[in-house]
């Protein structure tokens, strides 16, 4: 009973597959093809945009890291010159 339904679901797979197929017209395989040896893959792009990436990242990173010793810098000014008292300088 079972392999007999399993049997009808198979060919009734079948039966769409055949249906949606359409004979290949050679209208449609006209226009320009691109051999693959040409075409970059899209693992290509996918690495050179990652590169890309990858140096604006590290350049965000530096001015970052130059900006943090610039502002550590001054708070370190600051905080020197709030430990001297004001009589002190006279």
């Amino acid at each position: 009973m079972a392999s007999s339904a399993y049997l009808q679901a198979v060919m009734l797979l079948l039966a769409v597959q055949l249906l949606c197929l359409r004979p290949s017209d050679a209208e449609q395989d006209t226009g320009t093809v691109i051999p693959a040896e040409s075409r970059p893959c899209v693992d290509c792009h996918a690495f050179e945009f990652m590169q890309r990436a990858l140096q604006d990242l590290k350049k965000t990173a530096f001015n970052l890291d130059a900006r943090t010793e610039t502002l550590v810098l001054r708070a370190e000014r600051r905080a020197l010159c709030d430990c001297l008292p004001t009589n002190a300088l006279h």
